[in-house]
């Protein structure tokens, strides 16, 4: 990079850093700084209203639906029945949940039950094939052994045979 390519990278940087310092503490600045001007510059005193209840369009009695206002109003009585009831499905909700996580339990618990009974099967496998595999390794040296000492044992006959002035021929099978 030459100087002028320095340069700029700095004054880049620099112009980063300035707009992360003014996102990240601008808004709590706005906020508190308008705070203080509205209360500051507030010259008159709050209104106080003195609005009827009564709606600009009144519904007969019979035909209004007062369900819902009746829900928002708050009965003591009613408030202290929905918060013993919320206790109450709180504490049903913890025992249905304790009561799946054992029973999530006893599935991992059996499942690694099996997992160990198939393993040991496979062990007891795996040992039958290791011990036929060293049976069979046995032998195959045994064989190999006599076969050597067969192989010997006619080479030597042979050799005899040639020195008493026997011949191979096509119809012994051995040729020389």
């Amino acid at each position: 990079m030459n100087r002028r390519q320095q340069r700029a990278f700095k004054v880049l940087f620099w112009i980063m850093g300035i707009c992360l310092t003014c996102y990240l503490a601008g808004p709590p600045l706005f906020w508190a700084l308008n705070d203080t001007l509205s209360s500051v510059s507030s010259s008159c005193p709050p209104c106080h209203c003195d609005c009827s209840l009564q709606p600009l369009l009144s519904i007969p009695e019979g035909l209004s639906n007062n369900s819902i206002l009746d829900c928002m109003r708050q009965d003591p009585e009613v408030s202290e029945e929905a918060g013993k009831s919320f206790m109450d499905l709180l504490h049903e909700e913890l025992k249905q949940k304790e009561a799946e996580a054992e029973r999530k339990q006893r599935h991992a618990d059996i499942l690694l039950l099996e997992s160990k009974k198939i393993a040991s099967q496979y062990q007891k496998e795996a040992d039958k094939c290791n011990s036929g595999m060293e049976t069979c390794e046995e032998a195959r040296e045994r064989a190999e052994t006599a076969l050597e000492n067969q192989m010997k044992e006619t080479a030597l006959w042979e050799l005899r045979a040639q020195q008493r002035g026997w011949k191979p021929t096509k119809e012994d099978g051995i040729l020389p």
